[in-house]
């Protein structure tokens, strides 16, 4: 099943993820709307090494760029869309809380936005 993708907007209409894909190298631009494709096409089904369940209904999409280990955190709302929550430079082995706790966070907010 094909699924939408969309850039969380905060209360402010920033989209961090929007500003941080647009902070990255070109080549790691072009990386991030590949493996982004690749979530369209395969949604649920998108297998490691691209995309890893992170906990919390909280998803990673995962691809290396000049800057290193890229991360995009996101979450599915219905079955037939994707939120992108928020990315980061991926500096250790594990997954950051605060950048977890932060899509957390967002999740919550949109779901909250959609009642």
């Amino acid at each position: 099943m094909a699924v939408h993708t969309y850039y969380f907007c905060t209360d402010s209409g920033k989209s961090p993820v929007r500003d941080f894909i647009d902070s990255l190298d070109g080549s790691s631009q072009r990386k991030f709307f590949f493996v982004k494709g690749l979530l369209e096409e395969f949604g649920h089904k998108l297998p490691q090494p691209h995309a890893k369940y992170a906990g919390n209904d909280i998803f990673e999409l995962r691809f290396t760029g000049k800057e290193g280990g890229i991360r995009v955190l996101y979450f599915f709302f219905h079955q037939d869309k994707a939120i992108f929550t928020n990315g980061f430079i991926k500096k250790t082995d594990k997954l950051p809380p605060r950048e977890k706790n932060l899509a957390v966070e967002r999740r919550k907010s949109f779901l909250q936005s959609q009642k």
